[in-house]
């Protein structure tokens, strides 16, 4: 589905969200080229002025960030094999989207983007009002920041293509019901193509 009306790039900012090498490896082993062609859209976005921001799952030492009743992430305080996962070379963001000077990169330790973060106070200050997202999973970070976005009446726009999630059925039934009714769904083709049109 074509994008309703123009992107302004000066209101607009791309979050590629939680493609972070470990999860990539697990989430998008069987998808090819997937942080490559991800980059890809970010160069593209970042030569007509977007904003470029990194969203990235992280904690301190021992995770106190974490409570015992969050049951998602208490399984991850349990766990030294799951914290690898948010360590080192796994935990850092993939090299292929390796953040460049003019990017923002900022931390979270739930699942959206939102909570816990300064990333409303960014785009508020920016005078940025739509919001480009893809990562992974779709079911984790793509649909609760979506949520929270449009609850705090930005605008957004969700590359289709770019979402991956180990639940294909739930995946499909977000990217084709649930994101339409909330925002713009669209390939990242799709997406390229607008960026070359005068805005």
């Amino acid at each position: 589905m074509p994008i309703a009306t123009a992107l302004d790039p000066q209101h607009t900012a791309v979050l590629s969200m939680d493609m972070q090498a470990g999860i990539i490896s697990i989430y998008a082993k069987d998808e090819v080229r997937f942080p490559e062609r991800a980059a890809h859209l970010l160069n593209l976005s970042r030569q007509r002025g977007m904003r470029i921001i990194h969203i990235q799952v992280g904690f301190r030492k021992g995770l106190p960030e974490v409570s015992a009743r969050n049951s998602l992430f208490a399984a991850v305080k349990n766990s030294e094999q799951h914290q690898k996962l948010f360590m080192g070379e796994a935990g850092a963001i993939h090299p292929a989207l390796t953040p460049q000077s003019d990017d923002i990169v900022i931390v979270k330790h739930r699942i959206s983007a939102f909570t816990g973060t300064d990333l409303d106070m960014i785009l508020r200050a920016n005078e940025i009002h739509t919001l480009v997202l893809f990562g992974i999973a779709t079911s984790g970070v793509v649909l609760s920041t979506l949520c929270a976005a449009v609850d705090l009446d930005y605008r957004v726009i969700v590359i289709k293509d770019y979402c991956v999630d180990q639940d294909a059925e739930l995946h499909d039934v977000l990217i084709n019901n649930y994101f339409t009714k909330r925002g713009d769904v669209i390939s990242a083709d799709d997406f390229i193509s607008r960026l070359a049109l005068p805005s």
